[in-house]
């Protein structure tokens, strides 16, 4: 029996089946006071594929991995959809995931994302949530965005 957090991962997920991304399928939604006020994957801007960046191989470069790619991130896209619609983020859960080929769902590492986590800050989202492989974890959007600024510049 799916528990509420895991029944909004796999609606994530679902969503996460529209990205148009060629390297990651990703998915988020943000729920408020039970409802899912947003949704958003990870594409081009727009959704214009003919900006897909997706084939170029990566090479080292100082911006770390989550700023290299030519999509908007899905928790970046469910954001400004929330956000153009009106729709009050305070006090909400971001649930973030990825899919398989195959459409399933992934498992989470730690929070690395500043960019998504200052973005979530910045629109009073309360908490994020990911799930790992010990179960899922929620987060508050500060301790997310701490533990993305420790991986990638830890403290000695």
């Amino acid at each position: 029996m799916q528990n509420e957090h895991e029944q909004y991962f796999f609606e994530a997920g679902e969503v996460a089946k529209n990205a148009l991304c060629l390297r990651d399928r990703c998915g988020a939604i943000i729920v408020s006071n039970g409802e899912i006020v947003a949704r958003g994957y990870n594409a081009p801007p727009n959704d214009n594929i003919l900006k897909r960046k997706c084939t170029l191989e990566l090479r080292e470069s100082r911006k770390p991995k989550s700023d290299r790619t030519c999509c908007l991130h899905a928790e970046w896209r469910a954001i400004i959809l929330a956000v153009k619609s009106g729709k009050s983020l305070l006090g909400s859960t971001l649930y973030f995931t990825r899919i398989d080929k195959d459409g399933n769902l992934k498992r989470s590492g730690s929070p690395y994302c500043t960019v998504c986590s200052r973005l979530a800050l910045d629109v009073g989202i309360e908490y994020f949530a990911l799930w790992q492989d010990s179960g899922v974890v929620v987060f508050t959007t500060d301790d997310y965005n701490d533990e993305s600024y420790q991986f990638h510049y830890p403290l000695v």
